[in-house]
Parts: structure tokens; sequence; C-alpha cells
């Protein structure tokens, strides 16, 4: 691995050229030398403030510039940033707390507003320090010294505490060490074969390991300008797309519906090189439209948290496979793997197992669920797959999530991704109910498109031209919206809980 740098919060430094620009947050433009004062400053404040090495910090931000000085300034101390999701409520907060053994709470003070607290009353509630990210404060902060420092005496020491989604139970962290994340940036890098003359968007969550590694520390890694979008309103985002000249834009398949939209309406973006999905598969029929309607280079990946978590994209000079996930980034192993982690044949569904430097070292305080995670030498991402004789990976579906109907595997996305090409539909999700009979039944969630109508025989119709009899649901409900975390993931464990 190529690296120059020393630790974490200094990931910038690698390509660093300081009059170039950094940052562009609205009309604000911040140069890596600006940046690197910035970050030094709130390394500064927080040292002089009594934050020490190991001390875990919770970051509570929209995505903003400060998030980055924040979260760079707490890891060059040595301690541990923990990012934070803006809308989570006071009970949510405090089980955080908690669990990562916070000792202080960085927070904007318009989220501190929404939560209806004092910085007083937060501070007691949660049992921790609150600094409140005002004007004031922000002010304080970036006239602090700049005195370069480091704390960070091993790579492996951990960096960053990132908490799963929670989708399948109680939310955990995940231990990130500043290895995992330098060398997932240089992953991204060599994989999107990324330039310095790149300009990315993040108009993704920062708070989210995809937003934070792929369109934040990597692009900074590499020397490139990223532009800081708080949030998807696609008025703001086609306008940014243009005026600041985008070339990499990384986004969760719901958000390409914009630019086939776009498209439609004979609106381009001729500088956009790169859009890569992520997040959630990426249905087959997406990726078609957005290639002959809007002209799009949208390329597909995966990863997860305790990956860092980009781990295969399909090559953006290579061949490109609708439907697959691409190949296994650089420095990772990645195998399909039987009942005992055997590597199994090409052509054959198994779980994706990986190994590589962007493997967590597991989860926070809970080491049964580590071992579980790590057995054998192999991250085991609980997704089955499998890989073709170009060693392209297909995702067929979450592990958990597999449907058994009378002893036959039914793989949720194979009937979601020919709900897709129905011209009606335009969102679905499809799970298990469980049947006293068959064991379990199909059951799927169908969002129809704005000012259509549809009934089940209809759909039911579609689905038997093109799939088995026993992977056809039983039952169809058809509804206003799917449930979905802010990075575009169907929430299914709600509506197996609602079924």
């Amino acid at each position: 691995m190529e690296s120059n740098i020393s630790s974490l919060g200094k990931i910038y430094k690698n390509n660093f050229q300081p009059e170039k620009t950094a940052l562009i947050y609205g009309n604000e433009r911040v140069s890596y030398q600006q940046l690197d004062n910035k970050v030094r400053a709130f390394a500064n404040f927080l040292r002089n403030r009594g934050l020490a090495k190991n001390d875990k910090v919770l970051l509570c931000t929209g995505n903003c510039p400060e998030f980055i000085y924040a979260y760079l300034g707490t890891v060059r101390n040595g301690a541990v940033i923990t990012p934070v999701n803006p809308s989570l409520t006071l009970p949510e907060l405090s089980y955080i707390v908690k669990d990562s053994d916070a000792k202080l709470i960085i927070i904007k003070e318009n989220i501190l507003l929404k939560l209806g607290h004092t910085v007083q009353t937060l501070s007691e509630l949660l049992g921790l320090t609150v600094f409140v990210l005002n004007e004031q404060l922000t002010e304080e902060i970036l006239h602090s010294p700049i005195d370069d420092f480091d704390c960070v005496t091993d790579m492996q020491d951990i960096s960053t505490f990132l908490y799963t989604s929670g989708t399948t139970g109680q939310p955990k962290a995940a231990m990130l060490t500043h290895f995992n994340l330098i060398a997932n940036a240089w992953q991204n890098q060599k994989a999107l074969e990324t330039v310095p003359e790149d300009i990315f968007m993040c108009v993704l969550p920062m708070f989210h390991v995809f937003a934070c590694t792929a369109a934040v520390l990597m692009p900074l890694f590499s020397g490139c300008t990223v532009v800081i979008v708080d949030s998807f309103q696609p008025k703001t985002v086609i306008g940014s797309l243009l005026e600041n000249n985008i070339t990499v834009f990384m986004g969760v398949p719901a958000m390409y519906m914009l630019f086939i939209e776009a498209g439609k309406n004979n609106i381009f973006f001729p500088k956009l090189r790169l859009a890569i999905s992520g997040g959630a598969p990426l249905p087959v029929e997406v990726y078609h439209k957005s290639k002959a309607i809007a002209n799009l280079p949208i390329i597909e990946g995966y990863g997860l948290t305790e990956a860092s978590p980009s781990s295969a994209f399909n090559p953006p000079s290579g061949v490109h496979k609708p439907g697959s996930i691409g190949l296994a980034l650089p420095e990772i192993d990645a195998i399909i793997g039987g009942e005992n982690d055997e590597e199994l044949p090409l052509g054959e569904v198994g779980e994706l197992l990986l190994r590589g430097p962007n493997v967590i070292k597991g989860y926070y305080k809970r080491p049964e669920e580590t071992e579980a995670l790590l057995g054998n030498g192999w991250l085991h991402t609980g997704d089955l797959a499998r890989m073709d004789e170009d060693r392209y990976i297909y995702i067929v579906d979450r592990k958990k999530d597999m449907i058994i109907v009378a002893g036959l595997n039914v793989y949720p996305r194979e009937v979601e991704e020919a709900l897709y090409q129905h011209p009606k539909i335009r969102d679905a999700a499809v799970i298990g109910e469980e049947d006293k009979l068959r064991g379990e039944t199909v059951v799927a969630y169908l969002v129809l498109k704005e000012g259509e109508s549809a009934n089940d025989e209809e759909i039911l119709r579609w689905l038997k031209e093109r799939l088995a009899a026993y992977k056809i649901p039983r039952r169809l409900v058809f509804v206003g919206d799917l449930p979905r975390t802010n990075t575009g993931k169907i929430l299914k464990r709600m509506l197996k809980e609602n079924s």
C-alpha cells in the first residue's frame, strides 16, 4: 500500500497542495492549507480542554465543513470519534453514549434546539461534556493555536466507532482503525481511478460510512475537491452538479431517479465521469434507464460498515456487468463460502467472505459477535452471493432475508427485480411471512408510480411470466412509501413487524 501519512488525522497530507480548493460549501471555499489550519485548531482546542488518547467523542452535525474539522481534529488526538445520525432522539443518543463510553459530544446548535434541551440539561441527561457548535464557539475554536501534533503511535489504534444501522437488532459499534480507513481510501482511489482534478459531491449523510470514506476521506486522500451539500434536494443537487462541474457523484439507488427525470427533460451532466451507486442493491432496470435516458456512467459497488466500507466496484475502465457489484478492490480477498467457510465453485451461491486491510477489528465490547463476524480469518458479510468465471460478484440476497418456501430457497431480490420491471411499479420490497403449512410464504410490498393504479391480478400475471410458481408472492400490499434508512436501505424489519 502506498501511504506517506502518519494517521487518519492527516489523511489529506498525502497530496497536500496548499492553495488547492479542498472543500466547497455554498459560497465558502476552503483551501488545503486552510483545511489543515482548521483541523489543527480543532485538535488543539479539544486537547486544551482535556481530551486524551482513547477518549470517546460523539459527533452530531449535518453535512458541513465543521464535521470534517471536528472528526480529523479528534482522531489526531488519538481519541475515538463516533459520528451519529443528527435525527436521533434523546433515548437513541443515550443508548450510544452508554454503549460507547463517550466522554463528550460535539453537537450543532440547531440539532440541540430540535432535541429541546439546554447545554446543561443535555449534559446532565447524557452524563458527558457538551460542546455546542454555534457561531461563537466555532469562532473561538478556529482562533485556537494551530500547533502541529499527532498523538497516534500505532496505525492499528482505533480511530472511529461507526454504529451499524440496527436493522437486525440493537446497534453496535464497529471499531475502525486509522489503517482501516486509510487503506480503504487508497483502495477506492485505485479502483475508481481517482485523480486530483476530480470534483466530488458529498450529499450522502456524512455520519454514514459510505459518505465518510468514499465521498470525504478518499477524495481528500487523493487531493481532490469535495463539494458539500446539506441534503438531497433535487433542484439544489442539479444546480450544484452543473455549477461546480462535478465529476464524481456518490449516491444510493433511489437518488438515480433524479438523473433519469433530468434526462427526460434534456438536462445532462457532461462533466460527470462517474456515478457510483452503493448503500443498497441497484435494480437492473434503474441501471438500464440511467444509461439510456440520462447517458449516465453509473457504476455499482458494494460495501458494509465492517469493511470500512468499500469492498467491490465495477471497474470504470473495464467491463461493466449490470446486476453485479463488480470485482473485489485491490488487496481484498473475496470468496464464496460454504457451510464451513470452504470456497465454493464458481457459479454456486454461498456467503460472501472477505479478507483485507479494510476489515475492522470487531465490535466494541461484544466478543461473541466479533468471533461470529471474523471467525476463520474471514469477514462474514451475511450476504448470499455467487461469482462468475471473471470473478465478478453478484449479490443474491441477505442471508437472513432468504425465504424458504416448502424447502425451496427464494431470494427476495430476484422477485424484486421482476417487480421493478413492471412499468407501473416505482418501488418494491419482498419479505417472508410465517406459514404453518409451507414454512414461509412470499409477501411483496409495492409502491406504484404517481398517477398509476394496479390490482393483484395484473401484478401476479406479470410475475407468473417471469418466475417459478413457488417464488410468486401469496400476498401483495400496496403502500404509499417504504420505510428506509438515511442511506436508502429498505427497513425490512419494520415491514415484518407490521405484517
